[in-house]
C-alpha cells in the first residue's frame, strides 16, 4: 500500500512519459515479441493489436490499483490473470464487431494478450503498489509505447514489403517489394535493426555523459 502524498502533476507526467521513450517496453525492455513479430506484416494490423492492448492495460491498471487492498496476496496473480482476461474478452469482441477483417487476420493473437508479460507484470511491479491516478498514467505510457513499437515495425515491414502504408501505394506499379519483409523471417530482421539502431541511440547518449563528466572534472 502507497504513502498518501499531495498529489504533483510532474510524477504523473514522468509515470506518463517514461513507458514512451526511456523504458519502452518493446525496444528497452523487450517484453511483448510474440504480437511484435506475428502481427505487424502491415501497419493496420500493428495498430490495432496495439489499441486493444491499450484498452486491456488501461483498464486493468485501472482496476487493480482500485482493488489492491482487497485482493489477498495469496490470490493475487490469479485475480490479475481474471482481470485481464476479462478485459481481453470485451476487446475480442468489439474487434470482431467493428473491425472483422482486421480480427480474423490478428486471428488468436487476441486471446493471447491476456499471457503478455508486459501486462501482467504491470499490474504485479506498479498498479498494485500505487494510487489508480499513478497507475492509469504508467499503463497509458507503457500502452503507447508498445503500440508505437508495433506501428514502426509494420509500418516498414509494409512499406518494404508490399510498397504501402496503411494500404495505399507508396511507389507505383514498378516497385518491386521485399516480401521476405511480409514473412517471419522479414519481422525478425527488421526487429533487429530496430533494436540495433535504439541500442546505438542508448550507447551515443552514454559516450556523450561521459565526455561531458570529463569536462567538468577537469
Amino acid at each position: 500500500m502507497s504513502n498518501h502524498k499531495p498529489a504533483d502533476p510532474s510524477q504523473y507526467y514522468a509515470e506518463f512519459v517514461k513507458g514512451i521513450w526511456k523504458e519502452n517496453p518493446v525496444f528497452v525492455q523487450v517484453l511483448g515479441m510474440c504480437p511484435m513479430l506475428a502481427v505487424t506484416n502491415s501497419a493496420m494490423n500493428g495498430l490495432a493489436m496495439g489499441c486493444a492492448t491499450t484498452f486491456v492495460l488501461v483498464c486493468s491498471s485501472l482496476l487493480v490499483s482500485s482493488l489492491r487492498t482487497f485482493i489477498p496476496k495469496q490470490v493475487r496473480i490469479t485475480t490479475y490473470i481474471i482481470i485481464i482476461a476479462t478485459f481481453v474478452t470485451m476487446a475480442d469482441y468489439i474487434l470482431k464487431a467493428a473491425v472483422p477483417d482486421i480480427h480474423k487476420e490478428l486471428g488468436a493473437f487476441i486471446q493471447l494478450i491476456v499471457v503478455n508479460c508486459l501486462i501482467l507484470g504491470r499490474q504485479e511491479a506498479f498498479a498494485s503498489r500505487n494510487t489508480p491516478v499513478r497507475a492509469v498514467c504508467d499503463a497509458a505510457g507503457m500502452a503507447i509505447g508498445f503500440t508505437f513499437a508495433l506501428l514502426c515495425l509494420g509500418a516498414t515491414r509494409e512499406i518494404l514489403g508490399s510498397g504501402s502504408i496503411f494500404g495505399f501505394s507508396l511507389f507505383g506499379p514498378n516497385y518491386e517489394p521485399w516480401v521476405i519483409m511480409i514473412l517471419p523471417p522479414g519481422g525478425f530482421l527488421m526487429l533487429g535493426m530496430i533494436l540495433l539502431f535504439f541500442n546505438w541511440l542508448q550507447q551515443r547518449k552514454l559516450r556523450r555523459r561521459r565526455i561531458a563528466g570529463r569536462g567538468v572534472t577537469t
